[in-house]
């Protein structure tokens, strides 16, 4: 930074350090023109809060706390708005924010992502106007909302698109590579993903979160009309059928 004539905001510098596996936390601290930055469990970036663990608990209690202040500052002016005005303003306050870099809670428990599962419930029913303890499902299906779940593989497939397409970073790119099959078959052509080899619980089970993992295991899921579809707009219409038929079955007659 001192050779292009740049200069530290220490005021604004936090560090975080990530311990490996049974490696011991640590209270590590530098020296930059004698001021000590020290050694912090979360940092915030880019209005994301990383933890030590990069559980990303923190996050998303952060995020569900400006939620819920939100929802409770939409419901004090609710009798003075149509339902359609309702929906508009929550989507573009509320519902924005559960979208945020939501990729990075890929393979995150089901427990983990509930308190964002709660807000949208939430955020359902006061569009609709309804008490707190109404049935949601019904709601979210009229609203065209897909599960929280369903937000976070909806981003990472979209992803996934971007990097089989080559218009991803580099680095998303290298993680994904094309399923070549050992003879000509007619799979070829559906635009499969090698799925990397694990082996173990142990290595199943640290590595089940990472991006190289997820998005061969969900993209090879998808029926074939999705994964080859002819562009970005076309796949992600496509992706979203998908996924709400999948958690919003129809009803049986």
């Amino acid at each position: 930074m001192s050779k292009h004539h740049l200069k530290l905001n220490l005021d604004k510098t936090e560090m975080v350090f990530l311990p490996g596996k049974g490696c011991p936390h640590r209270d590590l601290a530098i020296t930059i023109d004698d001021s000590v930055v020290t050694s912090t469990r979360t940092a915030r970036n880019l209005g994301v809060t990383l933890d030590d663990q990069l559980s990303f608990a923190a996050n998303i209690a952060s995020v569900t706390r400006s939620c819920r202040f939100l929802l409770y500052n939409i419901r004090r002016i609710r009798p003075f708005l149509t339902d359609k005005a309702a929906q508009v303003l929550i989507q573009a306050l509320v519902i924005s924010r559960l979208d945020y870099c939501n990729s990075l809670l890929a393979g995150a428990p089901a427990s983990a992502i509930r308190p964002l599962e709660l807000v949208q419930k939430a955020a359902a029913r006061l569009v609709f106007n309804l008490p707190k303890f109404s049935h949601t499902t019904c709601l979210l299906r009229s609203l065209h909302w897909l599960p929280v779940a369903a937000r976070i593989q909806f981003k990472t497939l979209v992803l996934a698109y971007r990097a089989v397409k080559g218009t991803a970073p580099s680095y998303l790119q290298a993680m994904v590579k094309p399923y070549t099959p050992g003879r000509p078959l007619r799979s070829a052509a559906s635009r499969r993903l090698a799925a990397p080899a694990l082996s173990g619980p142990c290595l199943r089970s640290t590595r089940s979160r990472l991006f190289s993992v997820l998005a061969p295991q969900w993209w090879n899921a998808l029926p074939t009309d999705v994964r080859t579809a002819e562009s970005l707009p076309i796949f992600r219409r496509r992706l979203k059928t998908h996924l709400f038929k999948k958690h919003y079955p129809d009803p049986p007659s």
